[in-house]
């Protein structure tokens, strides 16, 4: 099949970069290895909700359903992605994994379900693609019930006993705190981040970040240099479970035998339960190395990397702070169409 451009993953930076095809009246294709629209946020953990209000994550020329202030539920979101596309009529392949991604003239992409040829690619597949999990997991006894937080639904699937959540990012604090409050014994593994609440002197904290213009941030400013090496959590507050004594807090990993879990300072439990936060890798085996950095991920400067007529599309701090978010999802898909539409010229 011959397509002008291929959009290459039907999340949001997918779909909002297909809204804006759609309006320069391209060729173009969306494909995904899905079975059905928003399948990577059905998979997320049962309570799963945005940090950012409603308002903030329509994507272009479809508002974001509900109350304008709710936190959407992670099905919410899926069902709105679903909606979004079905509103534009963006010509989707599913159930189409891509293999393979060669240059000659234009691109050859192999695929699953067959070869489709296009002048113009983007890759949109976002950055959480493959689960990471520490190698000493393997050092575990097959008695403990071990997980990555891609995996986590919710409390019922872990069995009685201490519950060991490693990675104190956002996803693993917000798992202890749920776990917590069913009454599971949980050991939080990692270095304990700053904290900054939901709600801040009566407004929502994203409402203080539109005012400061922290969402608007660019990626390359002294500002977003710094911004983007400085993890914060999100509105989870754990002090209160900390001091009832139903999470208590250790620091990083340093060693696993059997069910014995060690960690630095000292510290160390008999583990029932792990649940491994800790975070996703890259994975673009079938994208020249050359275009890839020595972690795997594209180098890109605005979206361009180093083949001509390939761009990437939905990576943390591509341009601003809110490049991987719904936040900013639109106004890096209109940069790309931008490019796009620029060579598209005779």
């Amino acid at each position: 099949m011959d397509t002008e451009i291929a959009v290459i993953g039907a999340g949001q930076s997918g779909l909002a970069l297909g809204h804006e095809l759609h309006r320069m009246k391209a060729d173009f294709l969306i494909l995904d290895a899905a079975s059905q629209v928003g399948a990577s946020w059905r998979d997320r953990w049962d309570s799963l909700r945005l940090f950012t209000p409603a308002r903030y994550n329509g994507l272009p020329g479809l508002r974001f359903p509900g109350h304008p202030n709710h936190h959407p539920g992670k099905d919410e979101v899926a069902a709105y992605l679903a909606e979004y596309a079905h509103a534009f009529d963006l010509p989707l392949r599913l159930r189409t994994r891509v293999t393979a991604l060669t240059k000659d003239d234009g691109f050859r992409l192999e695929t699953s379900t067959g070869t489709v040829l296009a002048k113009q690619v983007v890759l949109a597949t976002g950055p959480f693609q493959k689960p990471h999990v520490p190698l000493v997991a393997a050092r575990l006894a097959d008695t403990v019930v071990s997980l990555h937080s891609s995996g986590y639904r919710n409390p019922e699937q872990l069995p009685d006993g201490c519950v060991v959540v490693v990675g104190a990012g956002n996803s693993g604090v917000q798992i202890a705190a749920e776990l917590a409050a069913h009454g599971r014994s949980v050991v939080l593994s990692g270095r304990e981040l700053p904290r900054l609440p939901q709600r801040f002197l009566g407004a929502d904290l994203f409402r203080w970040f539109d005012r400061l213009g922290l969402l608007e941030v660019s990626a390359d400013s002294p500002r977003g240099q710094k911004m983007r090496t400085r993890e914060m959590i999100i509105g989870t507050d754990l002090r209160g479970p900390v001091r009832a004594g139903l999470i208590t807090r250790v620091g990083r990993l340093s060693a696993a035998d059997g069910r014995r879990m060690e960690f630095e300072g000292g510290s160390g439990v008999l583990a029932d339960a792990v649940v491994w936060a800790t975070g996703y890798r890259t994975s673009l085996p079938w994208v020249d190395t050359a275009v890839l950095d020595d972690t795997g991920v594209p180098r890109q400067n605005q979206g361009m990397t180093g083949l001509d007529g390939l761009y990437v599309l939905g990576l943390p701090w591509m341009t601003h702070r809110a490049s991987a978010l719904l936040a900013g999802a639109g106004r890096d898909a209109a940069l790309i169409a931008s490019h796009i539409a620029a060579r598209r010229k005779p």
